[in-house]
C-alpha cells in the first residue's frame, strides 16, 4: 500500500495574504482619518486695536473744536485750553487724544458722556476745508451807510482790502460762509456816530488794530486760536462816537445740521 496521505486544507487564517477574504482586504486598505486643522490665530477686534491707530489731522481738529466749545461753555479756562491744545497737536494716536476730552460731555449728549476723535459726517455744511475757501476775485470792495445800513452776508468773497463806512448808520459784515480772496485780508472800518458788526467763523485769526475816540473796537467773543490753513482778518480804522464789534460764531448751516443730529438722538 502507498504511504501517501491526502493533504488537508489549511485554515483560513493561515492562507496567504493575497487569498484573504474580500471583507478583510477592504478593512486593511481603509485610510487613516486626516488630522484636525489647527485653530486660526486670534485677531484682536477693532475696538482693541483702535487706541494704537494713528490719528489724522481731521481727528485732531475735531478734538480742538470740542475744546473750543468747552471754553465757550465755561468748562475749561484759557490756561487749561492752551495746555490741551498744545497736547492735541502733539498727539500721534487715538490713545493720545482720548484723555484730552475724557472729562468733557459729547456735543448734544448728557453730561458724563465722553467725546472722542470720531469721523465727521461727509459733506457737513460749514466744515469744508479752508483751502477750498481761499482764492478768487472779491465780490465788492466798499460798503457805505449814511443814515442807513448795509449788509454783506451769505456766500460772497472778501477782497484783500475792504472799506466799510457807517455815518449815523450801521453795517453788518458776516464772514461765516464767505470765501477769501487771499490768505490775509484787511478790513478798514470808519464808524462815526454809527456801528459796524463783523462776524467770523471759529478758527479764523482776527487781529484788531482800530482806534476808538469816544468809541471802541470791541472783540466781544473769547479769542480762539487759529486753525491750520485758516485765513487771517485784520480789522483797523477809526470809531468816533461809534463802535466796531467783532464776534465769533458758528455758521448757521452748521447749527442747523447739529440741531437735526440732536433731534435724531432724542
Amino acid at each position: 500500500m502507498s504511504d501517501e496521505r491526502p493533504q488537508k486544507p489549511l485554515p483560513e487564517e493561515q492562507l496567504p495574504e493575497e487569498t484573504a477574504s474580500p471583507e478583510r482586504a477592504t478593512s486593511l486598505e481603509k485610510p487613516a482619518p486626516a488630522p484636525a486643522p489647527a485653530p486660526a490665530p486670534r485677531t484682536a477686534p477693532e475696538s482693541e486695536r483702535a487706541p494704537s491707530l494713528r490719528a489724522s489731522d481731521a481727528d485732531r481738529e475735531r478734538v480742538v473744536d470740542r475744546l473750543r466749545d468747552a471754553v465757550a461753555e465755561g468748562r475749561l479756562d484759557m490756561e487749561e485750553f492752551e495746555e490741551r491744545l498744545e497736547a492735541t497737536y502733539a498727539s500721534r494716536t487715538y490713545a493720545d487724544l482720548e484723555p484730552l476730552t475724557r472729562d468733557l460731555p459729547a456735543p448734544g449728549a448728557p453730561s458724563g458722556v465722553p467725546v472722542g476723535p470720531r469721523a465727521a459726517p461727509a459733506g457737513t455744511p460749514g466744515r469744508t476745508s479752508w483751502v477750498d475757501r481761499i482764492g478768487g476775485a472779491g465780490t465788492s470792495t466798499t460798503a457805505v451807510a449814511v443814515m442807513s445800513g448795509f449788509q454783506r452776508k451769505g456766500h460772497w468773497t472778501v477782497p484783500a482790502r475792504f472799506n466799510a463806512v457807517a455815518f449815523w448808520g450801521g453795517g453788518e459784515l458776516d464772514l461765516r460762509e464767505a470765501n477769501f480772496a487771499e490768505r490775509e485780508v484787511v478790513i478798514t472800518c470808519v464808524a462815526v456816530m454809527g456801528g459796524i458788526q463783523i462776524t467770523v467763523p471759529p478758527g479764523v485769526e482776527v487781529d484788531v488794530r482800530g482806534i476808538g475816540i469816544m468809541g471802541a473796537f470791541d472783540q466781544g467773543s473769547v479769542p480762539v486760536p487759529a486753525q491750520p490753513g485758516a485765513p487771517r482778518v485784520i480789522v483797523n480804522g477809526l470809531a468816533f462816537w461809534g463802535g466796531v464789534e467783532i464776534k465769533v460764531k458758528e455758521p448757521k448751516s452748521a447749527k442747523r445740521v447739529e440741531g437735526r443730529e440732536r433731534r435724531k438722538e432724542l
